[in-house]
């Protein structure tokens, strides 16, 4: 194992930790980490696909177990999302676009969060013909750019499904560990053949991960309340944001 990624590894199981709380992969908190130790992440891109797939798993079975998930909400995202995220894969944005794009989106996303508790009634409901014809389209746009910019696209659909009230908290993490892990690997089969993984360092940051994800995912399926867990996601939506941005 590499020295330097000894260091990293702590925050890694903390970001892990925080993240999987609320069903997310972390593959924006791992950037940002590795990112600070110096690491080049182009060649480091399927792992942390990798690692975004293995704790949002285990955050999906988690939340699952718990009897949080909501099949029909699922499977409209999912049907378009999948697709898109292996062509948003094959899409190389420059890194200022990729991170004004994930600033911008999850600094909104906090706000909502952390200052509107109750979210805006828009009038959607969870059934008929406006929910399965946006459900769709917006799994399509969010699979894109969960392909693009090499994450699993929760970041963005947890507080979208807040918004429109078709989930609460502990619903919308079950749905968007699935979300994640579905486009994470669409995703890695894109950008594999130019970024094949390194086993080296793969191997240590996936034992923290898995760690790291039993214990969140557990503490936000059973134990923390509501409010709770929109005020970790905010944060952690914040904190992402601002490492985006700046």
């Amino acid at each position: 194992m590499p020295a330097d990624l000894r260091l990293v590894l702590p925050f890694i199981l903390a970001g892990a930790l925080l993240y999987s709380t609320v069903g997310h992969g972390g593959a924006t908190v791992y950037l940002a980490i590795l990112t600070l130790a110096g690491f080049s992440i182009g060649p480091l891109v399927t792992t942390v696909l990798v690692l975004n797939v293995l704790a949002a798993g285990v955050s999906f079975v988690m939340f699952h177990q718990a009897g949080h998930l909501r099949w029909r909400l699922l499977l409209p995202c999912v049907v378009t999302s999948v697709p898109m995220a292996y062509v948003g894969g094959l899409v190389a944005f420059s890194g200022r676009t990729q991170s004004l794009i994930l600033g911008a989106a999850l600094l909104a996303a906090a706000a909502r969060l952390l200052f509107l508790p109750r979210p805006p009634d828009l009038g959607v409901p969870r059934e008929g013909w406006p929910f399965f014809v946006l459900a769709p389209v917006l799994g399509a746009v969010l699979g894109f750019l969960a392909g693009a910019t090499g994450i699993g696209g929760g970041i963005f659909l947890s507080p979208l499904l807040l918004v429109f009230g078709w989930a609460d908290v502990r619903e919308a993490g079950s749905v968007a560990s699935a979300f994640i892990v579905l486009n994470s690997v669409a995703g890695l089969a894109a950008k594999l053949p130019n970024a094949p993984l390194d086993t080296a360092v793969l191997a240590p940051l996936a034992v923290v991960v898995g760690v790291g994800a039993l214990a969140g995912s557990f503490l936000g399926a059973r134990r923390l309340p509501l409010r709770a867990l929109q005020v970790l996601l905010g944060l952690v939506l914040l904190l992402a944001g601002l490492k985006s941005l700046l």
